[in-house]
């Protein structure tokens, strides 16, 4: 899903900054991306070959909402080759500088004659920025319909304007069973001619399929 894909090298606590950057100004902005791999949550959704993803935003006040879509291939026999993504929500920063955003996703695919596929999550999520440009976040998402929970923690680090790097750490729970935990580890570097570079580290702890296994994903990502 675009908030992992996407926002890949930035803690959940410079995500909401800068959430609340584009809320005060009431603004659409847009990205796009090429990556080697769509892993999401450690699991490749595009069979270990390249995605090409894209989506919009618009934030105004707290308030925010936005689309996103990428190629994918579940290598399960059916035709499905997208996924496209809506999410809505509200984020805002305590006054103590803790940040929270609170939204709902749903996820979807539209050329997939199963309609089981798609489903929704709600999140909730709290990060902070220590001074010196360390970052902590945390955020759950519950699909209350399957009754699966995914809980994340990252950090980050800021070493200048152009270059951050950060660790995460997810578990995965299914109400059926089969959970699992998966962490990356990476950096982001924004060129001058604004094209962000992140390379990325995943690995998880199942043993029972190629797509979950460790691998290193580059990601060329563009703001609009």
């Amino acid at each position: 899903m675009k908030q992992q894909l996407l926002r890949a090298g930035v803690a959940v606590a410079a995500m909401l900054a800068v959430a609340g950057t584009a809320a005060a100004e009431g603004e659409w902005s847009g990205n796009v991306a090429l990556s080697t791999d769509y892993v999401w949550r450690g699991v490749s959704q595009s069979n270990e070959d390249m995605a090409i993803s894209g989506g919009f935003d618009y934030a105004n006040g707290i308030f925010y909402a936005g689309t996103w879509a990428s190629n994918v291939d579940f290598e399960d026999g059916s035709d499905t080759n997208v996924e496209l993504d809506f999410y809505a929500g509200v984020a805002s920063e305590f006054s103590n500088g803790v940040s929270w955003d609170l939204g709902v996703i749903y996820y979807s695919y539209p050329d997939s004659e199963d309609e089981d596929l798609d489903f929704v999550e709600l999140q909730a999520a709290l990060g902070y920025a220590f001074e010196g440009g360390v970052e902590v976040g945390g955020a759950v998402y519950w699909d209350p319909d399957n009754e699966n929970i995914y809980i994340e923690g990252s950090a980050g680090y800021a070493f200048t304007d152009v270059f951050s790097a950060d660790v995460s750490v997810g578990n995965y729970s299914f109400d059926g069973g089969g959970d699992y935990t998966n962490w990356s580890l990476g950096g982001t570097y924004s060129t001058p001619v604004g094209i962000d570079i992140d390379v990325r580290y995943w690995d998880t702890d199942i043993d029972d399929t190629g797509i979950a296994d460790e691998r290193v994903v580059l990601t060329l990502a563009k703001s609009l």
